[in-house]
């Protein structure tokens, strides 16, 4: 299998560079795996979907403000983007220009506020020891990271659009976008049909690393961590037990519940490199909500898998020729 078996042809003008004026008003595309049909529907309709005893699942981690701008000794301007924290004040990030971040370099973001290049890693990876308490800071000298594809600087309406309505913790440095349509009013409907459980798994590199290896299953993806407490873990145990429909909110969602089944939902924090691709038999993930992905993208193997590869494709052609909106700020996919 081959990461080209994943590919498509999307117009630019299809990737969202921007939310919708409101929350909840995206186009939902249905996609029954047992008939193989299509709906054209809106998100406001999810709740319609459920049926009493499901379990829907979202992910409440928080995006940070993980973009940084500073300075080099020289003057010169570097761009670094954190991944993963590796120890106080100690962070895996990307670097750019990466070839001139060397191991001893000195970055000033403010003039009391500075860092240190402590590693080089491959492909722009550096490990970045920050001289002040950099997680206290990030309000003040961070910025939303917005994905590369949305073609502008991020902007105030970003700070609260790039985040869901449930955040509350977390290191994420990328939305879990599935979670973006949902509004309280939704939720509260949500709510009387199911019941809704908050896990926390922190966004990072894996979400969104090119896959570059020709042959699918010669991939890897780099660890993300996830937490799931005392009372989600119960919750979790119970819905399978009890045979109870579990509806992923998001990629990031179903790759944390597949990690930790064979753990029995074990509370507390973990860490998953789990790549999902077609072949792969989902044990714990019944249906799931997700945006439109990237072609050749880990993301779109993982959904790919759950709906099958030319049901999906066949889903996307009909999603750009409907006009959807692709992406972060995009519009939806629910798989049942």
């Amino acid at each position: 299998m081959e990461i080209s078996d994943f590919d498509f042809e999307l117009p630019q003008e299809l990737i969202a560079q921007k939310p919708p004026k409101e929350r909840g008003t995206s186009r939902m595309m249905v996609l029954k795996r047992d008939s193989k049909s299509i709906e054209h529907k809106n998100f406001s309709e999810f709740p319609e979907y459920l049926m009493e005893g499901d379990i829907v699942v979202i992910n409440a981690t928080r995006v940070m403000k993980a973009r940084l701008i500073g300075m080099r000794r020289t003057g010169g301007r570097v761009e670094i983007l954190l991944l993963r924290r590796k120890g106080e004040n100690l962070w895996e990030a990307l670097g750019r220009p990466a070839k001139r971040l060397k191991k001893g370099e000195e970055i000033k973001f403010m003039p009391d506020l500075k860092a240190i290049i402590e590693e080089e890693g491959e492909m722009g990876k550096r490990l970045i020891h920050f001289l002040f308490p950099i997680e206290r800071e990030l309000e003040k000298i961070g910025r939303i990271p917005l994905p590369p594809y949305i073609r502008r600087e991020p902007e105030k309406e970003d700070e609260k659009r790039y985040q869901t309505i449930f955040a509350k913790q977390g290191t994420s440095v990328a939305a879990p976008t599935a979670g973006l349509h949902f509004t309280e009013e939704i939720l509260e409907k949500i709510r009387k049909k199911a019941e809704m459980i908050e896990i926390v798994h922190n966004v990072g590199e894996a979400t969104f690393r090119p896959l570059r290896k020709k042959e699918v299953e010669k991939n890897e993806l780099p660890p993300e961590d996830y937490f799931i407490s005392e009372s989600a873990s119960e919750k979790l145990r119970k819905a399978e037990e009890g045979r109870k429909r579990i509806i992923a909110i998001g990629t990031t969602v179903v790759r944390a519940l597949e990690s930790s089944y064979n753990n029995r939902f074990s509370p507390g924090l973990h860490s998953t490199s789990l790549f999902i691709y077609p072949g792969y038999q989902f044990k714990v993930v019944k249906a799931m909500l997700t945006n439109f992905h990237l072609p050749r993208s880990s993301l779109i193997l993982l959904v790919s898998a759950f709906g099958g590869r030319n049901f999906l494709l066949k889903a996307y052609k009909e999603a750009i020729r409907q006009r959807y909106r692709f992406y972060s700020y995009g519009d939806c996919m629910l798989i049942l």
